[in-house]
């Protein structure tokens, strides 16, 4: 007997791309209310939300956000958790129903790669070989040079080098560290720009 009754339409979910945080607070917690006032209560509850990444750098709560994508629980958090990743953990316990997606930034990658926490690459070559090509911008950009440098990736030495040009053109104002504005995360940490990176490992 053929149903005359077609189907009733699924309702499409909610879907909240959020990218360049930045570490700062103030202005996620700005968006997401402003998310929260704007969206039906009962889709915001079930929305799917995708943050694509830049988590660290130029905002002065940054520290440890990008540890989190990276290493999850195998990183010690320590006693100062920043607000921002205090902001992430808390999400699934406050909105049990929606789902979170985090996705990692060049920011991010930067961050991970001067930390050693990249896996190898497929071909089998060191990082050191990511170098050669942009050899001509070490001077310029200041590139890291310190401890564990000898077989860091390329973005993680610029992630964490010290820029020659202090002033940025392009946006009209100073760097923050490196090409990358990366002090604000160092200075999160409580250590200098450019110190090696500590972190603890559970066995």
């Amino acid at each position: 007997m053929e149903d005359n009754n077609p189907p009733t339409p699924t309702k499409p979910r909610v879907v909240i791309c959020v990218g360049d945080i930045h570490g700062y607070i103030e202005k996620l917690q700005n968006l997401w209310s402003n998310l929260q006032s704007c969206i039906e209560p009962s889709d915001f509850e079930t929305a799917l939300n995708i943050f694509l990444g830049d988590y660290c750098d130029r905002g002065p709560n940054t520290s440890k956000v990008a540890l989190i994508i990276f290493l999850g629980d195998y990183c010690d958090r320590g006693p100062n958790t920043s607000k921002v990743l205090d902001f992430f953990i808390d999400l699934p316990s406050k909105y049990p129903k929606q789902s979170h997606v985090f996705l990692c930034g060049n920011h991010d990658f930067a961050f991970a790669a001067f930390l050693g926490v990249l896996p190898s690459l497929p071909d089998g070559t060191e990082f050191c070989g990511t170098w050669k090509e942009y050899e001509m911008n070490e001077e310029r950009e200041g590139w890291y040079k310190g401890k564990g440098f000898e077989n860091m990736h390329l973005q993680g030495r610029r992630w964490a080098g010290n820029h020659s040009v202090k002033f940025n053109a392009v946006k009209g104002i100073d760097y923050k560290g490196s090409i990358y504005d990366d002090a604000p995360t160092f200075e999160s940490y409580g250590v200098p720009h450019g110190s090696a990176g500590r972190c603890s490992y559970k066995n």
